[in-house]
């Protein structure tokens, strides 16, 4: 079940192997989420209160001129693009190997679909080459000027799920 980090789970428990990420868990996403800062959406099993994983959603805005020419064409000449950010995803150490990452991403991505508000693009930070090349095998590109930044238009999301 994934769903919004709520008072009950259990977060001291979670860890991914990458401090950073095992901190912001523990310390931060409770108070990014009452600041509405970002949403943080976590993947638990029934009657179990322990993390398996979790992803958190933010708005951001890509530069138009931050784009592939070919995408630039078609699209109108706003100097900035409204986007959603995925700025995290784990899932626990013990828990690796079952494919919730990609359950992880794939659900954020139905939520990004699902908004009322207009996004043009998906947008992910790979924290290193691992998870740069998790995200390019969706089909994610990267934005030449922002290092490890990628993207994915929400056009093309849609396509998946339809």
């Amino acid at each position: 079940m994934i769903g919004p980090l709520n008072p009950s789970h259990d977060r001291t428990a979670f860890s991914c192997g990458v401090e950073p990420l095992d901190r912001y868990l523990a310390t931060q996403a409770g108070q990014d989420m009452r600041k509405h800062v970002a949403a943080c959406f976590v993947l638990t099993e029934d009657r179990d209160p322990s993390i398996r994983g979790y992803y958190t959603l933010s708005a951001t805005s890509l530069a138009l001129a931050d784009l592939p020419d070919e995408l630039v064409r078609k699209l109108p000449r706003y100097p900035v693009l409204p986007a959603t950010l995925m700025g995290r995803l784990a899932v626990d150490c013990r828990h690796r190997g079952r494919r919730f990452g990609e359950l992880l991403l794939l659900d954020a991505s139905a939520r990004t679909l699902r908004s009322e508000i207009a996004t043009y693009a998906f947008v992910v930070d790979a924290k290193d080459e691992n998870a740069q090349a998790f995200y390019e095998a969706y089909g994610f590109r990267r934005l030449p000027s922002a290092g490890r930044r990628l993207f994915l238009p929400v056009a093309s999301i849609a396509k998946l799920f339809s």
